[in-house]
This record gives structure tokens, C-alpha cells and sequence, in this order.
């Protein structure tokens, strides 16, 4: 297990130039964005305005934080996402528009390259231990809120901390010491 702390998150700008995103993860490590297998990351959204594409990834959606965005994918219907919506997949090299529904957002994006790898995100809210299996080549648990402790020893992720596993494990745990919301990501190979 590898603990990725708030403070080690890397701040940068996005690929079209019009905000910035901050990364929490990345493989391999220090990947560049056009050589990256996955990358995990977070943005905020201010204005309306064009996605970044980008070619032979496929992505993943979550609105964290705000009121929500609503998204226009090129080849499907657009989609309105909140905080209590589900993660949203779709391909990152397609042109997306997106339009925010009442102020700024914080959003989760993953993305993993097509061919290579695909992922699979999930949000979890927690009241009570949860024990998982974590059958992928590699997992990571992001701490969107509260406080969770992870395994049976004394490592704890607060908001925005994340722990990776890079193998697969029979079984997580997952303790909230408060109420807590974690998203769970997979990435394994193609």
C-alpha cells in the first residue's frame, strides 16, 4: 500500500489551457499526459466550455463538489451529473462540451489508455466497516470525505488522501472512524 497525501497532489494546467487540474495519481509515476497508462485527477470547472480531448483514452466522470455539470458527448444525448450521481464513462478523444448548472464544480476524473488498460470507478459511501475483495492489477481508495481507516492497522485517509494497491489483495477494509464517501477505482489490463 502506498499512501498519497493531499499535500503530495501535483497542480497543473489542463491540456487546453483554460484551468488547471490537480493530480493524485499517475502510472507509470511522473508520466507525462501523453504517455501515461492511467491517471487520476481532479479539476475545477468555473466556466462552460470544451473537455480536452484526448486521443485513445477513455474517461470517467464524478462531480465531487458544487451543484453539477450537465454534458454533451459527441454521438450521445447529454447527461446531467451531481454529487449523488454515478460515475460517468465515456471516450476521451470524442469532443465533450460541458455547461455548469448553478456555479463551479469540483469534479473526479480518471482515465486509463485504450488498449492498454480500462478501469472502473465506483463511489462508496460508508457508515460501517466494509470488507472488499481488490482483485485488480492495481486499486486505489480516494477519501472524498470524512475519515477512513484502511486495513487492519493504523493508516487513516482524511479528505482527498488516497492509498494504491499495485497488486491484487484477497480483501480491503475499509473503517470509517466518521461517516465517510470513498471512490474506489480499479485499473487492470486489456
Amino acid at each position: 500500500m502506498r499512501l498519497i497525501r493531499t499535500a503530495e497532489h501535483r497542480v497543473m494546467p489542463w491540456k487546453n489551457g483554460l484551468g488547471s487540474t490537480t493530480e493524485i495519481a499517475v502510472s507509470p509515476e511522473r508520466a507525462r499526459l501523453e504517455d501515461f497508462d492511467w491517471r487520476v485527477s481532479m479539476a475545477s470547472v468555473t466556466t462552460d466550455g470544451p473537455f480536452s480531448a484526448f486521443a485513445g483514452v477513455d474517461r470517467t466522470l464524478s462531480v465531487m463538489d458544487g451543484a453539477g455539470i450537465r454534458l454533451q458527448v459527441a454521438g450521445r444525448g447529454a447527461e446531467t451529473l451531481s454529487p449523488a450521481s454515478p460515475p460517468y464513462a465515456f471516450p476521451g478523444d470524442q469532443p465533450t462540451e460541458a455547461w455548469l448548472i448553478d456555479g463551479p464544480i469540483t469534479d473526479l476524473n480518471v482515465m486509463s489508455r485504450r488498449g492498454r488498460l480500462r478501469h472502473k470507478v465506483e463511489r462508496l459511501v460508508l457508515s460501517t466497516p466494509l470488507e472488499r475483495p481488490a482483485p485488480a492489477a492495481a486499486t486505489l481508495v480516494l477519501c472524498r470525505c470524512g475519515l477512513v481507516r484502511i486495513g487492519g492497522g493504523d493508516a487513516e485517509l482524511g479528505p482527498l488522501d488516497g492509498a494504491l494497491f499495485e497488486a491484487p489483495a484477497p480483501a480491503l477494509k475499509l473503517t470509517p472512524v466518521k461517516a465517510s464517501e470513498v471512490f474506489w477505482i480499479e485499473f487492470d489490463p486489456v
